[in-house]
């Protein structure tokens, strides 16, 4: 084993898939928390010892839904794939400045 696969870079990371028996059960709990919100009027109001219960019911499975797949931007991910591969940018020489028409005229 060389120094290179020893430490893997925070991308690579990131790009591994979770595993599936989690990610299932993340959406199954996402899944039931909307069936029951929409279906059970009492699950759509606050508790005492919870809060607001769609919070708990919808809002964080699907956070934690979102943060299993590695917090994609949607946007971001759209563009990117629209605009392809992309190349750093070439710096560009300073512009002449040009002389004023009075200057030219005397010089």
């Amino acid at each position: 084993m060389n120094a290179r696969t020893a430490h893997r870079r925070s991308a690579e990371r990131l790009r591994q898939r979770p595993d599936p028996r989690v990610l299932r059960l993340v959406q199954q709990l996402a899944l039931a928390g909307v069936a029951l919100v929409l279906v059970w009027p009492a699950a759509r109001g606050h508790h005492a010892w919870l809060g607001w219960a769609p919070l708990w019911l919808v809002g964080m499975p699907l956070v934690a839904w979102w943060a299993l797949l590695g917090c994609p931007l949607p946007v971001q991910a759209a563009l990117r794939r629209l605009r392809g591969p992309q190349q750093q940018a070439r710096r560009r020489p300073p512009r002449r400045q040009r002389r004023a028409r009075g200057q030219a005229a005397t010089a």
